[in-house]
């Protein structure tokens, strides 16, 4: 029997309504428009804000997932903020039923965490989530990222756009100290049909170059820990994305977390015009969503290397899905698909 596992820690209700009419089928030919960042009728969807503040001392990751299967509404959040000074990690998940979404402008909420866009094309947005009080410029147009989406029919495929750059102000609190925010974060939203954790898995980096470029980099890999996709897009200065040709993304480093999951935490990276070496700034940033039921590593990452024959550094975050919780790590909610 295949199963949909979800976290059993909901604080409302779930309801299952005849009224949700079945989530849709997904079409790699039917790509979406870029700045459509709405909420669709999806099996799985998420919104993803991460950054990395060199100057504020920090990182932070801000996701929002809505699960609708079988006319099943699920809705989680989670914020994971990394004090890089105290060298310190803090999450906080949040798992109320009552939720929101809203299109144009961009609208999400769920209970009192909320990201709201301004009115207009490239409008700011206000992320306003338990210790997140920020504004977020876009600096860039949105992009679909070549070929549109993540993952195989196998794997179930997300439909993939981003804004790889936002102007970061505001504030974070940390611990008991409140501090400014300033410097670069990246956007992701996603929808589709896959089962992340179970069906899934993925190692991912959304990284800002310093020539002012961006680069995104993911490999999907099946149940069977076997890599089926590994892609990269490239976005110029100008906002424009284009695939990277020939890449390969290859395991270096790894490190065992006190859940006793190895993570690759170093990587060498090679493609067209393209060679980076990738490094964390912290091992130690493994999260354990009991609200989405899947452990990953979330945490800043560092690197450096050519494009175009030109020296680079990178920085931003990367991503690596480590498989769902076990009962011991938290306490499931199973719910049979068949």
């Amino acid at each position: 029997m295949d199963k949909l596992r979800l976290a059993a820690l909901i604080t409302g209700s779930l309801l299952f309504t005849a009224c949700v009419p079945a989530p849709m089928a997904f079409d790699p030919a039917k790509l979406p428009a870029a700045g459509d960042l709405g909420a669709r009728n999806a099996a799985t969807e998420w919104w993803y804000i991460s950054g990395v503040l060199p100057d504020s001392g920090l990182a932070f990751h801000w996701a929002q997932f809505k699960v609708n299967y079988r006319g099943l509404p699920y809705h989680a959040s989670h914020i994971a903020i990394t004090d890089l000074k105290n060298n310190k990690l803090y999450f906080v998940e949040n798992g109320d039923q009552k939720a929101t979404f809203g299109f144009p402008p961009l609208s999400l909420s769920q209970g009192d965490w909320k990201l709201v866009q301004e009115a207009g094309d490239n409008g700011p947005f206000r992320l306003t989530a338990g210790p997140l009080n920020l504004t977020l410029t876009p600096a860039r147009n949105p992009v679909v990222h070549p070929p549109g989406y993540s993952g195989t029919a196998e794997t179930g495929r997300m439909y993939y756009q981003s804004v790889t750059r936002l102007d970061v102000g505001g504030t974070i609190q940390v611990g008991q100290e409140t501090r400014q925010a300033g410097g670069q974060a990246w956007l992701d939203h996603q929808w589709g049909d896959q089962m992340p954790g179970a069906a899934v898995k993925w190692d991912w980096f959304g990284l800002h170059l310093s020539d002012g470029s961006d680069l995104m980099l993911y490999r999907v890999r099946n149940a069977r820990d076997e890599v089926v996709q590994v892609a990269a897009s490239h976005i110029s200065p100008e906002g424009v994305a284009r695939e990277v040709g020939d890449v390969t993304m290859t395991p270096g480093r790894t490190w065992k977390s006190p859940s006793g999951r190895d993570y690759t935490l170093s990587w060498k990276v090679s493609g067209e015009n393209l060679s980076l070496d990738l490094t964390p700034l912290r091992d130690d940033q493994e999260l354990l969503s009991k609200t989405t039921s899947v452990a990953y590593w979330e945490g800043a990452v560092s690197g450096t290397g050519t494009l175009n024959g030109q020296a680079i550094t990178a920085s931003g975050m990367g991503e690596f899905v480590g498989g769902v919780l076990t009962k011991d790590e938290g306490g499931l909610l199973t719910i049979p698909t068949k």
